[in-house]
């Protein structure tokens, strides 16, 4: 899988890949997991394919990365490299993500 220097991603690019509800409940369940997630534990209400190619869009933004272990696909956020290409803006998303679960 290629995954793409995060200074080759542009703000309109990552602001494309989280402006989606689905790809934005990815992000914060992996935000809330701290961790590693593989593909198939995600709470989401699409399909499998249609998860597949939200993770697509997440990888190319460069906010996953996903790698195997064994033959299951896990999933991780770049936290530390987004933080550094674009300040505050990914721990800010997860942050008003919790507060509009909360309301």
């Amino acid at each position: 899988m290629e995954h793409p220097s995060v200074e080759e991603v542009s703000l309109q690019q990552l602001l494309e890949a989280l402006v989606d509800p689905v790809r934005r409940a990815v992000v914060s369940q992996l935000a809330r997991a701290r961790g590693e997630m593989s593909c198939g534990t995600f709470d989401v209400q699409v399909s499998r394919s249609t998860l597949t190619h939200h993770f697509n869009v997440l990888r190319e933004a460069g906010v996953i990365r996903q790698y195997y272990v064994g033959t299951t696909k896990m999933n991780a956020l770049r936290v530390d490299e987004m933080e550094e290409r674009f300040p505050g803006l990914l721990s800010a998303l997860v942050a008003a993500g919790r507060l509009e679960a909360d309301a």
